[in-house]
């Protein structure tokens, strides 16, 4: 999602549009932010977030010479949405971030909404040289005043380059590189490299679909296909494509994937990512799907897609942690919003079927303080309580095979976080109704649900990221996923492991273990 639909919002972009323009590419951060940004209340430790001010959609993700580039959605200003500049952050571990210069700033053609970055390893752009290829931008322009107008046609795609690695950027003099001919949502462009056809494509969505176009050079496009007006969910406008291969994990079977974030739409209120699993022949997408699949259940992980350029041809994932639902409300003072985890995505066999699941990237464990793992056996319609202090900064992890119990985390205030499965409704419930700070908008405090349907008879994995102001679950190794935020009044000390049936449940190797700060 690049834009709110709130009117306040639009003015406000209008009124503070000329000032972005002219800003200094280089702003300063103050010393206060610098000092104290990391300790502020909420403020996450181990999940990206801006230094200050407003960040939304992941963009521009690409690995090169050995850094991961994240650009993302971002207003200097204020920390509410206003006009979209390019923010950035690089690593070299996709743990530890470092804070850029805004890499890409508003211009005559309008603001910079969200898109992607490629590595032109052959220089067919000729913006570098293949000694030195560049980096290529994609991304859309929101023309304000075009919209403001009543027009249809204020949204296009425009590209930039850099040739030192990310450092700098010069957008085209030909830009936009594809005009609109009258598609009110027209944007979001992910590109990839087609190794068959030798040819980039570009995934772009248009109102309720999807829009596939193809170039020799990034610069002129060609439209191929279309796809999606009668496929998936649309209770919402489709936004932030990416289409990708990717192999059967214990096969040498290959499909295609195809991420669709949508706003509104999503199963538990709001935004939320849904995915399609098909094939690609080099101009159109098809796919026998008929059901809707849905990337994470909870409520906060939206617009994300996958690094271009990964090592091992990886494809790694990360998601805007958050929701338009109540974005601008959340209750942070300097800045607002963060980042999932990076996750790498898996292709796997469920029966018959194919499931996309998503599990944290494997560098993660370098900030995971493991502590001495045992077993727990925990009587039927008993529970018990286990203290953890840093419990706003942990990883809770086990083995099991029960199929009705529940986590809870409280603190003093009886504020609490409850994670329920229930084996016999297959489902798995995430509520956040007195989990803290919950009153600063209606939709906040709510029970997200997540049908398990085909989770294992066995043994299965059950891992709790908690950060300051997130929870991250993941089921059976990413097969089932919830991402929701949290603003607890006073951190979470204590976790009660409660078992709902009668018959005593084990959970093997369990722990629960300190994270790292990572700034």
């Amino acid at each position: 999602m690049n834009l709110p639909t709130r009117p306040l919002v639009l003015v406000l972009a209008i009124i503070t549009l000329v000032s972005c323009k002219n800003k200094d590419p280089k702003p300063e951060v103050s010393e206060t932010v610098k000092t104290d940004y990391y300790t502020e209340p909420y403020r996450p430790q181990f999940h990206f977030s801006p230094e200050e001010k407003w960040m939304n959609d992941p963009n521009g993700m690409v690995y090169h010479k050995g850094i991961y580039h994240l650009f993302y959605q971002y207003y200097p200003e204020d920390i509410v949405w206003g006009p979209m500049h390019w923010g950035h952050a690089t690593s070299k571990d996709l743990v530890h971030w470092e804070h850029k210069p805004i890499a890409l700033f508003p211009d005559k053609h309008g603001l910079i909404f969200s898109g992607s970055a490629v590595v032109d390893f052959a220089n067919t752009s000729g913006f570098g040289t293949e000694d030195n290829p560049p980096l290529v931008a994609i991304f859309t322009y929101h023309l304000m005043e075009g919209e403001q107008a009543g027009r249809k046609d204020f949204q296009t795609q425009g590209i930039a380059y850099s040739i030192d690695n990310g450092d700098t950027w010069t957008k085209y003099e030909g830009n936009p590189v594809i005009e609109n001919d009258g598609i009110k949502d027209f944007r979001d462009p992910k590109v990839f490299w087609d190794e068959v056809n030798h040819t980039w494509v570009m995934a772009l969505v248009a109102g309720d679909h999807l829009q596939l176009w193809n170039s020799d050079d990034l610069k002129k496009w060609t439209k191929l296909s279309e796809f999606g007006k009668d496929k998936g969910a649309h209770g919402g406008v489709w936004e932030c494509p990416d289409l990708f291969p990717l192999k059967v994990e214990g096969s040498d079977e290959e499909k295609w994937v195809l991420l669709i974030s949508i706003n509104p739409g999503a199963p538990n209120g709001g935004s939320g990512t849904q995915y399609f699993i098909g094939d690609f022949d080099g101009e159109k997408f098809t796919t026998d799907q008929t059901d809707i699949k849905w990337l994470d259940w909870g409520t906060d992980n939206y617009a994300g897609v996958t690094y271009s350029n990964a090592p091992s041809d990886e494809k790694i994932f990360i998601g805007w942690m958050s929701n338009w639902a109540y974005a601008r409300d959340t209750p942070t003072e300097k800045w607002r919003s963060a980042m999932t985890v990076p996750r790498k995505l898996t292709l796997q066999k469920t029966g018959d079927d194919f499931s996309l699941f998503n599990y944290p990237v494997r560098n993660l464990e370098s900030i995971v303080d493991r502590k001495d793992k045992k077993d727990i056996t925990v009587a039927g319609s008993t529970k018990e309580v286990i203290p953890f202090e840093g419990l706003n900064q942990a990883e809770v992890r086990f083995q099991t095979s029960a199929k009705n119990f529940q986590l809870k985390l409280n603190n003093s205030l009886n504020e609490e976080v409850l994670l329920t499965m229930f084996g016999e409704e297959k489902q798995f419930f995430l509520d956040r109704t007195n989990s803290g700070n919950v009153e600063f908008q209606d939709d906040f405090a709510s029970v997200q649900i997540m049908p398990v349907e085909d989770l294992p008879e066995g043994e299965y994995e059950v891992r709790v990221l908690i950060d300051n102001s997130s929870i991250e679950v993941f089921i059976n190794k990413g097969q089932y996923v919830m991402t929701s935020q949290l603003f607890p009044n006073e951190n979470y000390t204590d976790l009660t492991i409660e078992n709902l049936g009668d018959s005593e449940i084990n959970l093997k190797g369990f722990a629960i273990n300190r994270v790292k700060r990572i700034w």
